[in-house]
């Protein structure tokens, strides 16, 4: 560093002549041009780009985005097999000792919801085949005087008619019923099970018990069910259903193709063409991962999740805890990390935090491309977690 021009012949004229009578004169130069140094190296600290930095909370990303939505799967079993979901070949299930434990799953539940997550939910797998998901649902109620506000599920339905009830009781708001065909026989086809009419009883059981929301969601392939999709629209009519017609995604077995998959547009405009300027568009909803329509005069709506070619990464707030206890901050991305065996290695609260913290700080901007991703590895989706 420079110093500034008195000090430097000051300092000059010490050297030159360093007499006793000008070692207090040279004494006071150090000490000046320490102070100096000092006072000028702070400073440029201050001023350095990365402690200019606001501070990023802990389910913050170095993009602006807060993550206030946790989706935890509580188990890998299912009583279905569909195509998009799960290999034809079936997959390898983790030893039920290493999956998350209820008290487990309660625990990273508190942790994130103190951290700021005012939104969960439990996926699978099937959820609701888990002999003590009511029990966990009641777990994650009383979480709610620590800021959680919504409890949600995503369930394909077979199993669900019974524990409705029990489970709106317990705290549930919402539901999300997985169904890609109205057609008992195409049902069969895709889910390699029978059970079509126990789904339909389920979204009207579920509409009619007063859940904040019932959504249905349609996983839209080419060839398969496309013709579907004003029929789906139809179910709108008379039941405040939100029915999401989701794009065809790449995930390890299923066999994805950019041929299989119907983009949004295309959609809209085979729905366009039925209804006319009765379709309505909706406002976006915050962090929104639907494009929102209804049909002008019916109760409920629909929707398009355009993962594949309009995706929505720029308001992603969503990260995931799998059955397996590791958390994945992107549905698309295949780096993990395992929270399981932190708190099986005696982990406090606080060191769990800080790595989520890291895991998220660590999240991409947005995910690649479709066919990239197809590429990519990946766990099939049953492990992942709707």
């Amino acid at each position: 560093m420079r110093l500034p021009t008195p000090v430097r012949n000051g300092w000059r004229a010490c050297v030159l002549d360093c007499r006793p009578q000008h070692a207090p004169r040279l004494a006071s130069l150090f000490h000046t041009t320490a102070r100096r140094l000092v006072d000028a190296s702070l400073t440029s600290a201050r001023s350095s780009p990365e402690n200019t930095q606001p501070h990023v909370p802990v389910l913050g990303d170095l993009f602006g985005r807060f993550h206030n939505y946790l989706r935890i799967s509580v188990t890998e079993r299912c009583n279905l097999r569909c195509q998009y979901c799960m290999p034809e070949e079936g997959i390898d299930l983790t030893e039920n000792s290493q999956l998350l434990s209820s008290d487990e799953i309660i625990r990273v539940a508190r942790i994130f919801v103190q951290q700021g997550v005012d939104k969960i939910r439990l996926t699978g797998g099937e959820p609701s085949i888990r002999k003590d998901i009511v029990d966990l649902v009641h777990g994650l109620d009383a979480l709610r005087p620590l800021g959680l506000k919504q409890i949600a599920m995503t369930t394909n339905g077979i199993a669900l008619r019974r524990k409705l009830p029990l489970l709106r009781q317990a705290g549930m708001n919402g539901l999300n019923i997985s169904l890609d065909t109205r057609n008992p026989r195409k049902f069969e086809l895709f889910t390699r099970r029978k059970g079509c009419e126990h789904v339909l009883r389920a979204i009207s059981e579920a509409s009619a018990l007063g859940y904040d929301f019932v959504k249905v969601n349609v996983v839209v392939m080419r060839g398969q069910n496309e013709d579907e999709v004003p029929a789906f629209v139809e179910m709108t009519h008379d039941e405040r259903v939100d029915v999401r017609f989701i794009e065809y995604m790449p995930f390890d077995g299923n066999k994805w193709g950019r041929q299989k998959l119907v983009g949004y547009r295309e959609m809209l405009d085979g729905i366009t063409r039925v209804y006319g300027d009765r379709v309505e568009r909706l406002p976006l909803e915050a962090n929104h991962t639907s494009k929102g329509f209804r049909i002008a005069g019916y109760k409920g709506q629909f929707g398009f999740i355009t993962s594949m070619t309009q995706s929505f990464c720029s308001d992603c707030n969503r990260v995931r805890v799998m059955a397996d206890g590791n958390l994945k901050v992107c549905l698309f991305g295949n780096t993990e990390v395992s929270l399981r065996d932190l708190m099986r290695r005696g982990a406090s609260d606080a060191e769990i935090v800080e790595t989520i913290s890291q895991a998220i700080k660590r999240k991409k901007r947005a995910h690649a491309g479709m066919d990239i991703l197809s590429q990519m590895p990946n766990r099939p989706m049953i492990k992942i977690g709707g």
